[in-house]
């Protein structure tokens, strides 16, 4: 347990940030989860709204160091490249 007033709320602000970025991964992981499951039912209209939303999620995830911005990148682009085999 710190002892310094700094420290404490440093502890304090961590767990805040800790919490805001866990609910942020676990909103792109399911967005994720249900991105895939429209794309292998061949539903491209919807997975492609869905995709939308996911890579602004994404985007401002890497934008504020939730997630590194090469893995954001990574992600949409696989995710794109899915898209794309069942829309041709």
């Amino acid at each position: 347990m710190p002892n310094k007033k700094a420290a404490i709320k440093s502890l304090r602000q961590d767990k805040k940030k800790h919490d805001s970025n866990k609910a942020e991964l676990s909103e792109i992981r399911t967005i994720t989860k249900k991105a895939r499951v429209l794309i292998a039912a061949d539903n491209s209209k919807e997975a492609d709204t869905l995709l939308k939303k996911l890579e602004s999620k994404l985007g401002k995830a890497a934008k504020n160091d939730v997630i590194k911005k090469n893995n954001a990148a990574r992600r949409i682009s696989r995710l794109r490249s899915q898209w794309a085999r069942i829309g041709s």
